[in-house]
């Protein structure tokens, strides 16, 4: 097991991509703390992994909770030596109609959520002595502009920029940053981004995502499961040359 005896904190981790991370880092032998701000949803999604997980309630636009949610999981799990910062928000909108609330929202959570739980997980690691692995979720989307996602679009983007920043930062403490940019991601999510085409697009609900799956050069959408792969390589030995990155696991989308 490629992670035996490591410990990991998945934010937004109650379901989804950060549920099957927190999956598969404990099949590779990791402890794994999973924060979620639905403090019900992540206490269910821990207790179906069994004793490797623990719940931890945490609002990562507050930072009193990130303090408060990174001491609980380092007291729980005895130290940290990876961070995955997966929580994230979508909207879609023309510009003329994007509004501020929405933008301030996107962006406390996407950007501010990712930098700041970073500095927090960073912290620790730097006292511990003994390295980490900071692992940010950016997007296809970090990488162009897009006609109704430009507020998301711009999120990812400073999240691939951060990623590059705080690599070239804390690689001197040991701490590997890197980022892991997906392409169209299948998911309950997408129910939501469908609707949002939908509104915009004028398509019947349904259509967008079978367009997006059928554009892909692999042939279909991705699943979280097509993540997990990067996530875990990332975390091990074998990518501690790896600094300030950002892979695309896209099935061909995006071609750096």
């Amino acid at each position: 097991m490629r992670l035996q005896g490591k410990t990991a904190l998945v934010t937004g981790a109650a379901r989804g991509i950060g549920l099957e991370f927190a999956r598969a880092y404990i099949a590779e032998g990791a402890r794994v703390a999973l924060a979620d701000i639905n403090a019900e949803a992540v206490e269910k999604a821990a207790a179906s992994l069994g004793p490797q997980a623990v719940a931890v309630q945490m609002d990562i636009t507050r930072q009193d909770s990130i303090d408060a949610g990174f001491a609980q999981a380092v007291a729980r799990l005895g130290h940290l030596d990876i961070l995955i910062n997966n929580a994230a928000l979508f909207s879609a909108a023309p510009i003329v109609e994007i509004t501020r609330a929405d933008y301030d929202r996107l962006f406390a959570v996407n950007v501010a959520g990712t930098m700041f739980c970073t500095q927090a997980a960073a912290r620790h690691m730097i006292e511990r002595g003994q390295g980490g692995t900071i692992i940010n979720m950016a997007s296809q989307a970090g990488r162009r502009g897009e006609s109704l996602v430009a507020v998301y679009c711009a999120t990812k983007a400073a999240v691939i920029s951060f990623t590059q920043s705080a690599g070239l930062n804390l690689i001197r403490h040991g701490i590997n940053v890197n980022a892991i940019a997906p392409g169209v991601v299948d998911g309950e999510h997408w129910d939501g981004v469908d609707a949002f085409f939908a509104k915009y697009e004028g398509k019947p609900l349904g259509q967008k995502k079978k367009e997006v799956g059928a554009s892909v050069p692999f042939g279909r959408m991705g699943t979280a499961a097509d993540l997990t792969g990067m996530a875990i390589f990332l975390a091990t030995a074998e990518a501690k040359y790896i600094v300030a990155q950002t892979f695309g696991v896209d099935g061909g989308n995006w071609m750096a």
